[in-house]
């Protein structure tokens, strides 16, 4: 990844945090990292636990932010989510999947929450 998109990435992981919050998410943590997998956000929406992905493009000419959260993306934050719940004792908590996906391209950003983008646990 570019230098340009590794910061284009982490204005929006920061956007997406400050958004989820707007929308009553708690953020509990921001990119966690465990062994080979990587979770953006970690949010709490009411009791529910969310393990959010979040794609930011500049543009939608290569396709829509929320396709490049493909099959191997998804297993790699569902054995992530797995790590995180089992660490923190939480097996018992309900959990879900979101994508965040933002849109940079004209004066605004464009947010698109996913609840429920992919099923796992």
């Amino acid at each position: 990844m570019s230098r340009e998109g590794q910061l284009l990435g982490m204005a929006g992981e920061q956007a997406a945090a400050g958004y989820l919050e707007s929308q009553g998410y708690i953020i509990l943590e921001r990119n966690f990292r465990a062994r080979a997998f990587e979770i953006d956000l970690i949010a709490k929406d009411g009791e529910v636990i969310c393990f959010v992905e979040v794609k930011t493009r500049s543009s939608v000419k290569k396709g829509l932010p929320r396709e490049a959260v493909g099959a191997s993306k998804q297993q790699k934050i569902i054995m992530g989510a797995s790590f995180y719940l089992k660490q923190h004792q939480l097996m018992n908590q309900r959990a879900r999947f979101d994508v965040v996906e933002i849109i940079t391209q004209g004066p605004f950003p464009e947010f698109n929450l996913i609840q429920n983008a992919f099923a796992g646990i």
